[in-house]
């Protein structure tokens, strides 16, 4: 049973895509990834976001370029969470996949991250998984993640310090 369903709008956003799978994997969350065009066939959309629904998917993360629909097209078939992931492609390298994500009419919500922000939708879609009564392992292992990210910024900042120490000491 996929907990996350990840929807892409070309097989041409892999690298987009691959941190997205790299964190599920890392957490240890079942998911699906297709790869289905919101412009092309909203037909298809539609039956894998009711088939993803019918096999226990609880967050959809979708993926896309350019006019960028696919998020919202995921949205108006189903009530659960939507995260939306803008692509950077085309002349407007992403800032038309992000205002295509963000601007949902009232009632019809997407979680939008940052143009080719595949980790922060992972993360997110983590965060609301960890919400739900069997989520504890998993806002566990997001604590313990935090808790790493913050040793590093720290050790990072203690190196930098005494680097900057040893070149002033070597200049008098």
């Amino acid at each position: 049973m996929a907990l996350v369903t990840i929807i892409v709008g070309s097989a041409t956003d892999r690298p987009v895509i691959d941190p997205v799978l790299d964190v599920l994997r890392k957490f240890r969350v079942p998911f699906e990834l297709r790869v289905a065009s919101a412009h092309r066939d909203p037909g298809r959309v539609a039956e894998i976001v009711h088939e993803a629904e019918e096999n226990g998917t609880r967050v959809f993360i979708a993926a896309a370029g350019m006019a960028a629909h696919l998020a919202g097209v995921v949205a108006a078939q189903t009530v659960r969470p939507v995260i939306g992931l803008p692509v950077g492609s085309g002349p407007l390298k992403g800032q038309d996949s992000l205002l295509s994500t963000v601007m949902m009419p009232t009632g019809v919500p997407v979680a939008t991250v940052a143009i080719d922000g595949g980790k922060n939708a992972a993360f997110l879609a983590l965060e609301i998984l960890a919400l739900l009564p069997d989520g504890a392992r998993i806002e566990k292992d997001l604590m313990d993640e935090r808790e790493r990210a913050r040793a590093l910024l720290v050790e990072s900042e203690k190196k930098w310090l005494e680097e900057l120490e040893s070149a002033s000491t070597m200049q008098t």
